[in-house]
């Protein structure tokens, strides 16, 4: 199993101190988004886990801690180039690139990605002014990741209601392609590899390659054996083998203009408020009316005939 952490809320930047205690208890709690009063209890131990991806706009929280992780894990760290009028609550995004280079010391550039995502439209952030802001990133970076994953916006439900607010534009061909070629050529320019996940489009025309966040691939380096996937679905159907999340949705302060699992706010503010770092869940507790269902998903190992 490979322990998603978490494309639900930002774990890393928010709750990191109640994530570590359930490392220490060794177990976690999950309710099931469809279902209140069904729970997901997944044993945080050697036979039950591969892997951690920490997914997170803010690594900061956590990165005195990491040699307290039992497990191999990945980050990817997204960095954006939006104001306050996209990201309200934004950390200095200075402060983030100097985690990241700290992260790549720490663990192997190897295992650090950097996603600058989602490109979005407006008058002010045009396809210039991504280019631009990919430029200056890609030049801090340099010899720092190897990977750089791009996408573009996707209307969400968050996402079209603040359409209007934030000026959003339509994503047309014309404005993906002229950002694509752009991006591409700084990407070739410093020795980064660019490549997006979940995208219909094919880019490789400017040396933007289709690929997986996460893949058997990319668990075989970091495990440093044969692996593999647990079965199911990706989330988003998309080239990433499956992962098991243990984030809850309207639970991230960031509260970006764009994100899918935040899709009110009232209810984010509120939720927020429920967290108890000390208990087995996220957010809140579980109660009698809880069903809790132990979830085993190991990825299989192959065996070795020599």
């Amino acid at each position: 199993m490979i322990l998603f952490v978490s494309g639900r809320c930002d774990i890393p930047a928010h709750y990191s101190s109640w994530l570590f205690h359930r490392f220490e208890a060794g177990f976690v709690d999950v309710r099931n988004p469809f279902d209140a009063h069904q729970i997901s209890r997944i044993f945080l131990n050697e036979q039950n886990i591969d892997a951690l991806l920490f997914c997170t706009k803010n690594p900061l929280p956590m990165m005195p801690r990491l040699k307290e992780l039992a497990f191999p894990f990945l980050f990817h760290v997204t960095i954006t180039p939006y104001h306050a009028d996209v990201e309200p609550f934004r950390v200095d995004k200075q402060m983030i690139i100097e985690a990241v280079k700290e992260l790549s010391d720490q663990i192997g550039r190897e295992n650090v990605v950097v996603r600058y995502d989602p490109i979005l439209f407006t008058n002010r952030y045009t396809p210039e002014y991504h280019v631009h802001a990919f430029h200056a990133l890609a030049k801090q970076l340099e010899g720092v990741v190897s990977t750089i994953v791009i996408s573009f916006v996707d209307l969400y439900k968050n996402t079209k209601a603040n359409a209007k607010s934030i000026g959003l534009h339509p994503c047309t061909d014309a404005l993906i392609y002229k950002t694509a070629q752009g991006i591409g050529a700084v990407g070739k320019q410093y020795g980064i590899s660019v490549q997006t996940c979940h995208e219909p489009y094919d880019l490789r025309a400017y040396g933007i390659e289709k690929g997986a966040c996460v893949s058997v691939e990319i668990m075989e380096r970091l495990l440093q054996r044969p692996y593999v996937a647990s079965k199911g679905k990706p989330i988003r159907n998309c080239g990433c083998i499956p992962t098991v999340d243990i984030g809850d949705y309207n639970a991230c302060p960031h509260l970006c203009k764009y994100c899918y699992a935040n899709y009110d706010e009232r209810k984010v503010r509120t939720n927020v408020l429920r967290h108890d770092p000390t208990s087995s869940i996220l957010l809140g507790h579980v109660s009698e009316d809880d069903h809790i269902i132990v979830r085993k998903e190991k990825g299989h190992r192959q065996m070795s005939l020599f």
